[in-house]
Order: structure tokens, then C-alpha cells, then sequence
């Protein structure tokens, strides 16, 4: 299966915004997909903030036993603090730390099952496949469609994860303790290439299988360990200096961009079409 595609150096990113924009309105459209994508972040950024807020107001929660259990490197920054600052400090400024990386992989999971997958699934991938557009900007504008939501979930639910953890822990620590340096590179730099990184496996596990739900259990058990590598590594970031982070970062753009490219060369329509 082939089509007409006209000759152009680049990208042609004019046809890339008008698939983005396709692609993005199936999302909104679509409960299947909304739904997974705003769930999480809902819990985590809202009543997670509000449970720690108001369990520590007003009254002194001691974390000292739990802290036992903890490394040392964390159990010094939380002892720092007041006693009844350590629970928000313990739980809000670090042990809430690896979810943030969940949100990034499980956003990009979610969209990226529906690229192609989902095209099939509605029969109007044969349809786009004879569109007069080239691979690789067929392929990229799928790509953008999957990191675009991850990032944008993630930066817009730190915001307000920041502000509502202020303002209902404003009685207890009288100040402003969210964001530090460490958690802006953490959200703002980590978390994209996370998303980056998921992406890499879900886009080209949805050019092989036929449904979305394929796509999501297959998926799933590839993404699982990034969530286990993500959730045992976080919280170890914002105890060390923001070199680490911006390094460890850096790493996970190198392997998302390795992943990304290897996806997009061995994409062709021909090849997607033997699959209808």
C-alpha cells in the first residue's frame, strides 16, 4: 500500500500540526482514553495533597518510627525540619517523588496504544495510510500525539499539585516549600524524557497488534519495569545535587531519542498496510 506523497527536504510541519490536531480531538472525544489519562494525576495531585495537608494540621504527627525504616540519606533532610513539618516534609517533598514519573509513562502509554492500534480498531487506518503524506511525518505526528498529552498532564498537574500542597499545608509550615530546584528539574526535564522514553515502546508496539487493548496489555508488560526502574529511582534524585538529575535526564533523552528514531525508520505504510 502505498500513496502519492510529494517530494519535500525536511519536515513538513504543516501537515504534522494538521495530523496533531486530528489526533488530539480523538483524544477529547474519546472517554476511553480521557478518562485513564485524568484519573491518576487526580488522585495523586489532589487528594493525596488534601489526606497529608489535613492530617498534619493542627496537630503533630510523629514519623519517627517509619523514618527507622528509611535510608539515611532521607531520614537526615526530614529530621531537619519541626516535628510537626516532618510528615508533609516526608511525604509531600520526597516519598511523593516517584509518582510524578508514573504520571509522564502511564499518560504516554495510554495515547501512544491508541496510534495505530486505535486507527484499526475505528477502520480508518487504510484510510490514513493513503493520505499524501511521508512516513516520517506520518510517524512523528503519531509521536507528538502520545508526548504532548504525557508532558502537558504532568507539568499542568505539578503546578496545581504545588499550589494546593502550599495552601493546605500553609498552616503547619507558614511558608511556600513547593518547588524546589530539584523538583523543577525533576518535572520539567525528567519527566518529559520519561514520557519521551515511553513512547519509544508503545508507538511500535501499536503497529503490530490490532486493537487498543492489545496495545495496553502488551505494552503494560513491557512498560512495567520503566514504572518499577521510575518509582525506586525518584526519590534517590532529590537527594542528590541537580547535576545528578539534569545527567540522569540526559540519559533517559539519549535512549528515548535511540528508540524513537528506530521506530520512525523502520516505519513504512507499506509495511502497516500487510497488516490490515
Amino acid at each position: 500500500m502505498s500513496a502519492t506523497v510529494p517530494r519535500r527536504e525536511g519536515t513538513d510541519w504543516r501537515v504534522v500540526r494538521a495530523m496533531l490536531r486530528r489526533d488530539l480531538g480523538a483524544i477529547v472525544r474519546s472517554k476511553a482514553l480521557l478518562l485513564p489519562m485524568l484519573f491518576l494525576p487526580t488522585v495523586l495531585l489532589v487528594l493525596l495533597p488534601l489526606s497529608i495537608g489535613l492530617a498534619a494540621n493542627g496537630k503533630t504527627v510523629r514519623v519517627e518510627r517509619a523514618l527507622e525504616l528509611l535510608p539515611e540519606r532521607l531520614v537526615a533532610p526530614v529530621l531537619s525540619h519541626p516535628p510537626d513539618e516532618r510528615l508533609i516534609i516526608l511525604v509531600l517533598g520526597y516519598l511523593v517523588a516517584p509518582l510524578f514519573l508514573i504520571v509522564p509513562l502511564m499518560v504516554s502509554a495510554v495515547t501512544a496504544s491508541d496510534t495505530f492500534a486505535g486507527e484499526k480498531e475505528r477502520r480508518t487506518l487504510e484510510t490514513l495510510l493513503h493520505l499524501p503524506i511521508r512516513d516520517r511525518d506520518l510517524y512523528l505526528s503519531k509521536l507528538l500525539g502520545g508526548f504532548l498529552p504525557a508532558t502537558i498532564v504532568s507539568w499542568v498537574g505539578f503546578v496545581l499539585y504545588a499550589v494546593l500542597a502550599n495552601i493546605i499545608c500553609w498552616p503547619v509550615m507558614g511558608r511556600i516549600f513547593l518547588p524546589t530546584w530539584k523538583w523543577t528539574i525533576l518535572i520539567f526535564w525528567v519527566a518529559p524524557a520519561v514520557a519521551a522514553l515511553g513512547l519509544g515502546v508503545m508507538v511500535r508496539v501499536s503497529t503490530r497488534v490490532d486493537t487498543t487493548q492489545e496495545a495496553q496489555q502488551l505494552g503494560g508488560a513491557v512498560v512495567l519495569p520503566l514504572v518499577m526502574l521510575a518509582v525506586g529511582q525518584t526519590t534517590g534524585l532529590l537527594l542528590t545535587g541537580p547535576i545528578v538529575s539534569i545527567v540522569a535526564g540526559a540519559v533517559v533523552w539519549a535512549i528515548a531519542a535511540f528508540l524513537n528514531l528506530r521506530g520512525a525508520k523502520a516505519f513504512t505504510r507499506d509495511r502497516m498496510g500487510s497488516r490490515l
